[in-house]
């Protein structure tokens, strides 16, 4: 085991080095100048406005060569600021991320916390159930979760709760030791919606998973044996169960942050990713390859791991 993760770790920073490549890449691809932008959006017309221009340029470290900014940026990123400072109010990125990151990080644990309380007990019962009325249910509660987008949900939400129940989430957001109530109603709707298209495949998942166990031999000499149906699903049935769909909660877990972008934005909820977005409109360099990174960072955290957990849970499986 500790051969495969340290060659997991050995593929970790190569990884991390790609993405940050390709992250800078796109982010001098997009059209526009952001210098521009901070000083008016106006076009530049005139030897004045150009010498401006080329000045604010150079200030911002813009006139730089690519490859100089780009080892700039990493080593800002290894000397603790992050990536920099932002260019319109030179705020540094990691108060950005020291400001937004719990936001992001307590609407993904809500949501992670509400499916594995729901997903898997479904998983379980659709199993249990096959082919009658609660299979049924749960897959048709499932392919919805699945098929249908969750910014689309958010939308059709927001709408539904002004028009039929004259109620709108709070303007501004409030930490949950400050004012729980204000909280609670800010994030319960997209904290609702993660965990519905998070939990959709995860149930599934559960359900394949179990039905392929109870088919064993061993689960069957349990049942022989006089066993009651809840001893054989927690004693046996489950836990061999589960590896499939932790393998799937590690990578459901990446599309979870993905998925907190756009909802963040459309509840205005002051996390990273509000942050890249507001970033983006503005072409705010510095913030958005930091919180972009921050967020690949902990994707690749996060299956490394999953795949350390193997181990814990299947003693049988073999590193070699």
């Amino acid at each position: 085991m500790r051969q495969y993760l340290l060659r997991r770790l050995l593929l970790f920073f190569p990884t991390l080095a790609v993405a940050s490549m390709a992250i800078f890449v796109i982010m001098r691809l997009l059209p526009g100048d952001v210098a521009l932008l901070i000083l008016g959006g106006s076009d530049a017309s005139g030897d004045l406005a150009t010498q401006q221009l080329d000045a604010y340029r150079q200030a911002l470290g813009l006139n730089d060569p690519y490859p100089l900014q780009y080892i700039h940026w990493i080593w800002s990123l290894v000397d603790g600021s992050f990536g920099g400072a932002s260019l319109f109010d030179r705020e540094s990125v990691g108060a950005i991320i020291g400001r937004r990151l719990p936001v992001t990080l307590q609407l993904a644990g809500y949501a992670v916390i509400m499916s594995a309380l729901v997903s898997v007990p479904l998983g379980v019962i659709a199993a249990m159930s096959r082919d009658r009325w609660p299979d049924y249910l749960v897959r048709v509660m499932t392919i919805a979760g699945n098929a249908v987008p969750n910014f689309w949900v958010a939308l059709l939400v927001l709408l539904a709760l002004s028009l039929y129940f004259s109620w709108s989430p709070p303007v501004f957001y409030k930490n949950l030791w400050d004012d729980p109530a204000t909280h609670l109603q800010k994030v319960i709707w997209p904290t609702l919606i993660l965990a519905w298209g998070f939990s959709a495949n995860v149930t599934r998942v559960t359900r394949a998973s179990m039905l392929e166990v109870l088919r064993q031999d061993y689960v069957r000499t349990a049942q022989a044996k006089g066993l009651t149906t809840a001893v054989v699903v927690s004693r046996h049935a489950l836990r061999n169960a589960l590896m499939p769909v932790i393998t799937l909660s590690g990578l459901q877990l990446a599309g979870l942050l993905g998925g907190t972008v756009i909802l963040e934005t459309i509840f205005s909820l002051p996390g990273l990713g509000q942050g890249i977005v507001l970033a983006a409109s503005t072409r705010d360099y510095p913030v958005i390859q930091g919180l972009v990174m921050l967020l690949v960072f902990i994707m690749l955290s996060l299956n490394l791991i999953v795949d350390s957990l193997y181990a814990f849970i299947d003693p049988r499986i073999s590193y070699r």
